[in-house]
């Protein structure tokens, strides 16, 4: 976008809660950082959708998530209805990685779940795309994450929302 005189203008950043836009089926929901009464919520949407239980991992992260860390490097986002419930929809955690294995700063998706009722609502996608805008304004130009090749349900969303392989093979061997 230009103003007079040729210099570029850059468009405003959207607000740090964003709201799901209307016409997205179900009720209204908005994405906003993660707050510390959203814990139990968030244990208990994890170990329905992994059947793990990892309190005391959530915990950490919820607690990182609240603190005041550098612009964008870790991001914790939740998607809550947009009514008095305020009831969780969905999270997804990311952080911006610089260097490891030779790789520029990119983001890095490490965590995501959304109700599995709401599945088909769209809040999988905004709460990607919410995440993707936080890792564009820390100045990163790649978003990746892992997923287990046997996983079908997230290989389809993450590939439905164009990532595709990237550069790097992951190699592992058991220590046991």
């Amino acid at each position: 976008m230009t103003k007079r005189g040729g210099k570029k203008r850059t468009p405003a950043p959207p607000p740090r809660t964003a709201a799901i836009p209307a016409g997205a089926p179900g009720r209204a929901r908005l994405i906003r950082r993660v707050r510390r009464g959203d814990l139990e919520a968030i244990i208990a949407l994890d170990t329905r959708t992994t059947g793990l239980s990892k309190d005391s991992h959530w915990r950490e992260l919820v607690e990182r998530g609240g603190r005041s860390r550098r612009e964008n490097e870790f991001v914790f986002l939740v998607a809550v209805s947009d009514d008095a419930s305020a009831s969780l929809s969905g999270f997804i955690v990311g952080e911006v990685r610089a260097w490891e294995f030779g790789s520029a700063p990119c983001g890095w998706v490490y965590a995501m779940a959304v109700e599995p009722a709401l599945r088909e609502q769209h809040v999988g996608e905004h709460l990607l795309a919410a995440v993707a805008t936080e890792f564009r304004r820390a100045g990163v130009k790649k978003m990746r994450t892992m997923v287990a090749k046997d996983n079908r349900l997230p290989m389809l969303f993450f590939r439905g929302e164009g990532m595709m392989a990237g550069p790097y093979i992951q190699l592992e061997k058991d220590l046991e």
